[in-house]
């Protein structure tokens, strides 16, 4: 009888639980052990819809025996009989069709299947193997022609990022940057790396004209990640580390190697200062050992998220924090956004959020010049300890100053807090027509001060100097969108229309103060005020747009768009952008019938884009209000510019064509694409006479093309249950040319397009200068032509050409005299090939990562060695050590790489020359992390991951300087090196990654 209880109980307890609903909970991976987020998750025959958490992780209410159907794009869908309430882990397939993911363009997203332009997507998990607080360091070898220069080792540098070659001579060459669909200009601003979901760029006309006349130089459309409904989860990533800096092939001369290289000049005989002895042998201070330390890095973040199927939030706290790795700079940042999606109608969709950071910067840097330049026999202390003063006789080169004598009392700081807040929402009109509004706000104000204390050597002639500096700025955006969407038997048609409107207003101020009691560090105290400026910008644009795309059968593709801009600063308010694109999915013809090819795409596209000049209002004559032109006291007007009404938008033509394809269950997966770029009517600040005191005038002057290949292959070279080894490689190829620039009159009354020399954008007086001529690229470098070295006497050569009236080479010499070289055209600034590799592997629950970057073709103008390698030219600084490979003349028939050395050299060997054009060719590992996954679900851990990382560990090149790769200057690439260029630092990383 108690047996038949048993049973009976047993059995209706049975009953009950499959009668009732019951949390089921799971989580699901791909097949390399990876949480796969946004997981659609569906009780089969209900309403009950559900889906996965940022980890993967979901809970749904179902019986046990019900069915669950678990979906996601690009992944093959699983249906999962209900035995109990905890499913464990659940394994998703990538699938045949991913080309059914879901793509993020502008104003929308498409399936990648139905895609007809050229552009590549980046994960947000792919951009987090470098560290660092700026989206644009991280996209460096992510993307076929994407080409990145990347911030210095200073903290907190920005990288600068040019897409498929430079389009424009006098304007910005950077992206534009779209934010969750807000634009947000040439920069990301202080976007959170960690915020990321995912990433897409750019490329073609049939991508970016519906941007218009912002479009020209590629745009990166950002996606944040966005609240899920489920339960509440926390997901927190950490990670701290230490910074070190390298110094790559340039290496200073310690205080025995520079008294041997003054030793062996030929004129060491000359040489008198008093501490000339061989005891200065032994002195060997070293600048580098002072100025340097192991740096601290430390990244925190957590996300908050959960809700409902109505309400849905997200909030995310991020901290960012570095030591520079040269002492005295410090940089902090705080991020914080929230994210919330409200649904109280089926009909709509309320999408709120809220964005902040904040950005500090302490600044007592040490000198990165001193550190290379100083000479090891001066040190900065006496013998007892104490800071020697400036231009101490104690030093060799007593002309020069202590700057640690300085840092006892000078100072900089800067903050910037960015806001931002979007009131977005949907509504549904109908099934297929849509209206979606995005209204943003942005609000930036940046400070900066500084300190120069007044017994300091910048303080000494103005008894002491305070500066104080504001800029804030306002940009309100926003558009209005109607989107239609419609599928008919074989037949598919999406459209948008919309209007949007964007607009700017800045205001700074600027003031200095002189005359202080030491100690006292503001304004209220200066004696006098040196200068009072401050300025107000003002701009708006306000456009109208429509694209639209069809589909036949998934076959054959057609995409149209076309955008009407109109902008305050020009003369001829209102361009016109259009693009035109096809593709043909081949693969979904019937008579395709290869079974190892799973996606087989042609595309092809052409279409304009535009630049709006960087400076305002060129089209207006403007005057200034210029204190010099005063009388009586009272300020007069002077002329300032001279305008151009007939001023007009710079339009870039784009034609491209593509092929997409993978293979073997898409394992194997390759993307190539050929693209024409001519950009007419080129913006430039054209040189005039001075007779009016304006010596630029803007105009429109010329024409240039770029074309080029970009090339991404990769594969899963194994991928079974416990192993999993991918690579992924890509290439961008790029060729520009000059083919029109504006003519100026000759004495015969014709016009002739003649060449244009401009510098480098150093900033340095005696660096490389460039040539713009038509049928050359635009960063052709113009200078006298190194010709080595005479093997007889030593002295430096250089080329003398001789040419006739074509410009047709007749006769070539050489000359030892610098003023009868003659400038030539040379090798051009930019790389014939670039690109990076990533090869990812699992085993088990460990990770191994690695990411490398390459250039090759280009050159560097290495004008630090003009003053390192001078050839005892510059004697009060330091030299450094001949690479491998060079030598030095020392006796006549020698064959060397470099002239005779004399005391206060006046052979002109170090001045402007191809001798310091140096290849700027590498291969650099960017990045390499291993890591393991813990299970910890029974102790309610969803997820543990733990990893050691190092960055930038090598690189190899021939350069002499310390980095192949150039920082950026202000969003700017550069192809010239300075003497100070603040060296790239190595990372070491400890992280973890943790989700409840």
């Amino acid at each position: 009888m108690k047996k038949l209880l048993l049973l009976f109980f047993l059995s209706a307890s049975a009953i009950l639980a499959r009668a009732q609903n019951l949390p089921i909970t799971g989580t699901v991976k791909d097949l390399e052990g990876r949480s796969i987020p946004s997981v659609s998750v569906k009780v089969k025959g209900t309403t009950r819809v559900s889906s996965a958490n940022a980890t993967g992780s979901f809970s749904i209410e179902a019986k046990i025996g019900e069915v669950l159907i678990i979906s996601y794009v690009g992944f093959t869908s699983k249906e999962i009989t209900i035995t109990s309430q905890s499913l464990g882990d659940i394994t998703l397939a990538e699938s045949t069709e991913s080309l059914n993911e879901v793509v993020v363009v502008g104003y929308g997203v498409q399936k990648r299947e139905s895609l007809t332009g050229a552009l590549s997507t980046i994960k947000g998990s792919a951009l987090k193997n470098v560290t660092s607080p700026n989206v644009q360091n991280l996209l460096a070898g992510k993307a076929p022609g994407l080409f990145v220069a990347p911030g210095s080792g200073r903290p907190g540098s920005a990288g600068a990022v040019i897409i498929r070659g430079q389009a424009t001579l006098g304007g910005t060459t950077s992206p534009l940057w779209v934010i969750d669909g807000v634009i947000i200009g040439s920069s990301p601003g202080d976007l959170n790396p960690e915020d990321i979901e995912n990433l897409t760029v750019l490329k073609d006309a049939a991508s970016t004209a519906i941007y218009g006349s912002q479009g020209a130089n590629g745009v990166i459309i950002v996606t944040t990640k966005r609240a899920k409904s489920g339960q509440m989860t926390i997901d927190i990533s950490s990670r701290v580390g230490v910074t070190q800096l390298t110094n790559g092939n340039l290496q200073v001369m310690d205080g025995a190697e520079l008294y041997d290289y003054f030793a062996s000049f030929a004129n060491a005989n000359t040489i008198s200062f008093p501490r000339w002895k061989p005891e200065l042998r032994n002195s060997n201070f070293d600048w580098w050992d002072l100025a340097t330390k192991e740096g601290f890095n430390q990244n925190h973040n957590i996300t908050f998220q959960g809700g409902t199927e109505k309400l849905q939030s997200m909030l995310s706290i991020g901290f960012y924090d570095e030591s520079g790795a040269i002492k005295g700079y410090d940089y902090e940042r705080y991020n914080f956004r929230f994210n919330t999606v409200y649904k109280p109608y089926n009909w709509l969709t309320i999408k709120p959020s809220l964005v902040g950071a904040r950005r500090g910067v302490s600044d007592k840097q040490y000198s990165v010049t001193s550190i290379y330049s100083n000479l090891p026999w001066d040190s900065p202390y006496d013998a007892n300890g104490n800071l020697v003063p400036h231009r101490s006789s104690t030093w060799v080169n007593s002309v020069s100053t202590n700057y640690l004598y300085d840092l006892q009392w000078n100072k900089g700081s800067n903050t910037n807090y960015e806001l931002m807040g979007n009131f977005d929402f949907d509504i549904k009109i109908t099934n297929k027509l849509t209206f979606s509004s995005v209204n943003n706000y942005r609000f930036n104000t940046y400070s900066a001060s500084s300190y120069t204390d007044p017994r300091s050597n910048g303080g000494l002639s103005v008894n002491g100097r305070i500066t104080e500096y504001r800029d804030e700025y306002t940009r309100r955006y926003t558009n209005q969108l109607l989107t239609y969407n419609n599928s008919w038997g074989k037949h598919s048609l999406n459209s948008v229309a919309g209007y949007e409107f964007n607009d700017y207003r800045s205001k700074s101020l600027d003031v200095y103060g002189t005359g202080l009691i030491p100690g006292f560090e503001v304004l209220d105290v200066v004696s006098k005020p040196e200068r009072t400026k401050g300025g107000i910008s003002e701009w708006a644009v306000q456009s109208l747009l429509f694209k639209s795309s069809y589909s036949y059968d998934d076959k054959y593709l057609a995409q149209v768009s076309f955008r009407r801009d109109g902008a305050s600063n020009f003369g001829k308010k209102y361009g016109n952008f259009f693009s035109v694109g096809a593709g043909w999915n081949i693969h979904r013809e019937n008579w395709f019938n290869t079974k190892y090819i799973n996606n087989l795409k042609l595309r092809a596209a052409v279409g304009t884009v535009g630049n709006r000049p960087s400076s305002l209002y060129p089209q207006f004559d403007l005057y200034a209000v210029n204190p010099a032109a005063s009388y009586n006291g009272v300020p007069g007007l002077l002329i300032s510019q001279l305008g151009n009404e007939n001023l007009t938008w710079e339009e870039t033509y784009t034609s491209g064509l593509g092929l997409d394809a993978a293979a073997f269950d898409n394992r194997l997966r390759l993307n190539l694409d050929f693209y024409i770029k001519n950009t007419n009517n080129i913006l430039y600040n054209v040189p005039i006479s001075g007779l009016t005191g304006v010596t630029r005038l803007y105009q429109n002057v010329g024409e240039m093309r770029n074309q080029g290949i970009e090339i991404a292959l990769g594969g899963d070279i194994i991928r079974t249950k416990d192993l999993t080894w991918s690579l992924d490689m890509n290439l961008g190829h790029n060729v520009n040319k000059l083919t029109d620039i504006y003519k100026t009159r000759n004495l015969d009354g014709s016009y002739t397009a003649k060449p244009i020399i401009v510098d480098d954008g150093l900033g340095i007086a005696g660096s490389a200068t460039r040539i713009l001529q038509v049928g050359l690229p635009v960063d052709t470098y113009y200078m006298p032509e190194w010709a080595g070295v005479n093997p007889d006497n030593g002295l430096p050569l250089w080329y003398k050409v001789t040419r006739d009236a074509n410009g047709n080479e007749t006769s070539r010499t050489t000359t030892s005299t610098y003023a009868q070289a003659t400038q030539e055209k040379l090798s051009k600034a930019s790389p014939d090939f670039f690109g990076g590799i990533t090869t990812a592997l699992t085993w088990k629950k460990f990770d191994l990562n690695a990411v490398f970057g390459y250039s090759i073709g280009g050159k560097i103008y290495n004008y630090s060695r003009q003053e390192y390698d001078s050839d005892g030219a510059y004697t009060d600084r330091n030299q450094m050590n001949l690479m491998e490979g060079w030598n030095r003349w020392q006796k006549p028939g020698d064959i060397a790489t470099h002239p005779v050395a004399r005391y206060n050299n006046q052979d002109k060997g170090n001045s402007m020359s191809s001798r310091y054009l140096e290849s700027s060719d590498f291969f650099r590992m960017r990045s390499l992390a291993l890591g393991y996954s813990f299970d910890l679900k029974k102790y309610k851990v969803r997820n543990l991951r733990v990893y050691l990382s190092g960055e930038n560990l090598f690189v190899i090149t021939k350069y002499s300087g310390v980095d192949p790769e150039l920082p950026a200057n202000d969003g700017a690439v550069l192809f010239s090196t300075g003497p100070s260029v603040y060296p790239m630092s190595r990372k070491f990383m400890f992280g973890l990654n943790a989700s409840f």
